[in-house]
């Protein structure tokens, strides 16, 4: 029996609707405040959360934002008022699974959960594979690797503060949520923030939280990073972004182990692990002086340098086997090999984009596969076009325009998902009004 939890401050509202979705065979339990809510989306019971947009204590996209950060498969459905439809697209961009508008149509809600709950079941996992295998990070065999491993698995008990420095796409989020599962802090949230996606003048709010009224737009009161990381990791990606002022108020966070929300004068008690990472050498006392150089020191207690793809050529089979796997799972496919043709292509691409790159790559070609072998028509035209060895197969390959390849793409993945639109703007990294459009530009609809 699948497990709903659900939002809702107006108690007569959420009474009648946990009525509904009981008597049509789900378990739901109910909470009226986020803070409430995030205690239980905390403990990883929820199969689903259904949450209302305006809480006393703040608001639904708190909750989203918290239920991506602690699981990023994550499924949330947002109940908005007409009046705040923009809202509501703003919650699919960010991740939401669907928006319901009030009043709520009985039928309407059950197609959602339905509709959102059978996305989990598209993505289960084939008889014979481990579910914890395939979140896993994937260990390499070089000598690089190695040596990463052994750093990641003797700072990981402690608790020092860990600097990540990487390229884009190799995979630093991972190799952060490993250190978090190997602590003794693995129980506790993994919260992870991309820096370098906030603006500047929101840094200290989303790190820090705020109170209803301390700017304007602070129509709510909000739950901050470091709070919803009490107990846990907090992971901040490109921390390189952070302005002075934010880099200020976290020192003090660090050193005091307390923040202020914006516009409180109450210190909240915090317990968190700082897990920060780069993709360029942070230079702490520059030419520009943009970096502190004192929270340099606080953050790189220890640090981990995480090879490009291209410094371990050696790993490249081990991720191409480890990512059809997961493909398959993903995708309910059994691609088990891989030409010796497609091989070479893949083993002479630079990949510039790393794992990231990498990945996105065989899952578009496991998703086109329609047979069991991975061949050398379904990798993207510039991959093929970059390696000298396939001068033999690229005319025929680059007949077909890019368009084309999109639309077959698009074509492909909504057969897969039977024309599930959620999940198919899912798999494919696109809003859902952006699938839409590429349909009726296509002819798809």
């Amino acid at each position: 029996m699948a497990k709903i939890l659900l939002i809702e401050d107006d108690l007569s509202y959420s009474r009648i609707i946990k009525n509904f979705i009981e008597k049509n065979g789900f378990e739901v339990r109910s909470a009226q405040k986020t803070s409430d809510g995030i205690s239980i989306i905390r403990s990883g019971w929820p199969d689903l959360v259904i949450t209302d947009y305006r809480l006393p204590d703040g608001n639904g996209m708190d909750v989203l934002d918290f239920a991506l950060k602690v699981h990023t498969s994550s499924k949330v459905i947002l109940i908005t008022s007409y009046s705040d439809i923009r809202i509501a697209v703003k919650a699919i961009k960010m991740g939401a699974i669907d928006y319901i508008t009030k009043p709520i149509n009985p039928e309407e809600l059950l197609d959602a959960v339905n509709e959102a709950l059978a996305i989990e079941e598209e993505h289960e996992l084939k008889p014979g594979l481990n579910p914890d295998r395939i979140q896993d990070y994937i260990k390499g065999s070089s000598e690089l690797s190695k040596k990463m491993e052994e750093h990641i698995e003797l700072i990981a008990p402690t608790d020092l503060n860990v600097l990540i420095l990487g390229e884009t796409g190799t995979g630093k989020e991972f190799v952060a949520k490993k250190i978090h599962k190997l602590s003794t802090r693995k129980e506790g949230p993994f919260i992870a923030v991309d820096c370098g996606a906030i603006p500047s003048e929101l840094a200290s709010s989303e790190l820090f939280g705020h109170v209803k009224g301390s700017f304007t737009g602070a129509i709510d009161n909000k739950t901050g990073h470091f709070e919803m990381a009490n107990g846990g990791t907090l992971f901040l990606d490109e921390v390189g972004n952070l302005g002075s002022e934010t880099q200020m108020m976290l020192l003090r966070a660090i050193q005091e182990k307390t923040i202020r929300k914006i516009g409180s004068n109450s210190e909240i008690q915090i317990n968190a692990r700082i897990i920060a990472a780069t993709n360029e050498p942070l230079k702490p006392g520059g030419t520009e002086g943009k970096f502190r150089e004192d929270l340099f020191h606080r953050l790189n207690e220890f640090s981990i340098n995480i090879p490009s793809l291209k410094e371990r050529p050696e790993d490249l089979k081990i991720f191409i086997q480890s990512f059809i796997q997961q493909s398959n799972a993903r995708l309910k496919k059994s691609v088990n090999n891989i030409t010796e043709e497609a091989s070479k292509i893949l083993q002479h691409y630079s990949w510039p984009g790393n794992l990231r790159e990498l990945k996105n790559v065989i899952r578009r070609a496991v998703l086109l596969a329609t047979t069991n072998s991975l061949t050398a028509d379904l990798l993207p035209i510039e991959i093929i076009e970059s390696s000298s060895q396939t001068e033999s197969i690229t005319n025929d390959v680059t007949a077909k325009s890019l368009e084309q390849q999109e639309k077959e793409l698009i074509e492909k993945t909504l057969i897969e998902t039977k024309y599930n639109k959620s999940q198919t703007a899912k798999l494919l990294g696109i809003d859902r009004k952006t699938l839409y459009n590429k349909m009726q530009k296509f002819g798809l609809s």
